[in-house]
């Protein structure tokens, strides 16, 4: 590794960015404001204070979708501009990056993440490719490196990531279209029909935050503005946990099927040290109220959730960074292959 290096997480709403020797430098929301199509406003968090409130001429977008870079050109001035920030204002030296990608993509989604960063205004020595279950785990605080199997679930943004791993590698690997943007939206559509009340996805996520349950134990309620269904006019409401455990159970249930799918296909030895070990929950929605309690119940196995569960995937890059005996976990691009 050269003297700079940095790891980057390109999360669907965050952006994450590591810089060895002086740990996660940026976590910011992954959104750009521009005007007319060409003039950037405002990146990151300033962005996102735009989000659904701009004029029309302003288009605030994510560049990045179900975990891939679906708008390159916004993404590579989102980067551009960053890595200035990370920098005070000033171009960095030549610097090595690990780049953090999703296992269950195409080749051509893999080759952008790549590609992104050779076309970018910096200078590159070596770029490298770490899965992100992989630096998910690491990051986690598990290790990877010995024969001892482990299980990762990422809930992220647009994607959940369900993953075992063993020797530094992926026995078994699922993405399924389920995150934390979907249960936004069903919070946003249960409202409409309960309510008559149109909600914007910023107040969706809020009472998610605040009354998001993955078991009905809890009674609790928030308050909510948005504008009327049939007069049009703004009003305000009380939404209830219920109303949201409603919403919300079968994309929770979805993923946990998607789990025991993967556990009834993991080799019986891996499986063993699964009971051992229990499962990792990562990912912003890790932290829905009793998750861990809904996937014990049905998986009857320990549920860990990892305290910093937003940042593993990052940290772990940079612990990959840090260590020299995690370093052949990350790889020049290459063709690769993995058990589905």
């Amino acid at each position: 590794m050269a003297l700079k290096a940095f790891g980057i997480d390109f999360g669907t709403s965050t952006i994450k960015i590591y810089k060895k020797g002086q740990g996660i430098v940026l976590n910011e929301r992954n959104i750009i404001a521009v005007a007319d199509r060409k003039n950037v406003i405002a990146i990151g968090d300033e962005a996102y204070d735009m989000y659904e409130k701009a004029p029309s001429n302003i288009a605030v977008t994510y560049p990045v979708r179900s975990g891939v870079i679906a708008d390159v050109a916004n993404m590579l001035t989102l980067l551009n501009q960053f890595m200035l920030h990370i920098g005070g204002g000033k171009r960095l030296g030549t610097s090595d990056y690990i780049v953090a990608v999703p296992t269950d993509i195409t080749e051509v989604e893999r080759r952008s993440f790549y590609e992104l960063i050779m076309n970018s205004n910096l200078k590159v020595g070596h770029i490298k490719i770490v899965e992100k279950p992989v630096a998910d785990a690491v990051g986690a605080g598990l290790d990877v490196m010995t024969a001892k199997g482990v299980m990762v679930v990422n809930i992220g943004a647009d994607t959940t990531e369900i993953s075992i791993l063993s020797l530094g590698g992926i026995v078994l690997s699922k993405l399924i279209p389920i995150g934390g943007n979907k249960l936004d939206e069903a919070i946003k559509n249960i409202v409409k029909r309960k309510y008559n009340l149109y909600i914007g996805d910023k107040t969706a996520e809020s009472i998610k935050k605040k009354l998001a349950c993955a078991i009905p134990q809890v009674e609790a309620s928030a308050k909510v503005y948005g504008r009327d269904v049939v007069t049009g006019l703004p009003k305000e409401m009380e939404v209830s946990s219920d109303t949201v455990y409603e919403s919300i159970q079968e994309y929770l249930y979805t993923i946990i099927d998607s789990i025991k799918m993967i556990l009834e296909r993991t080799p019986p030895e891996i499986a063993s040290d699964i009971i051992d070990s229990g499962i990792y929950v990562t990912g912003g929605s890790a932290k829905i109220f009793s998750l861990d309690e809904l996937i014990h119940k049905e998986t009857e196995l320990n549920i860990n959730i990892c305290p910093e569960a937003s940042t593993t995937v990052v940290s772990g890059l940079g612990k990959i960074m840090e260590d020299a005996k995690l370093s052949s976990l990350a790889s020049p691009l290459k063709a690769k292959t993995f058990v589905n």
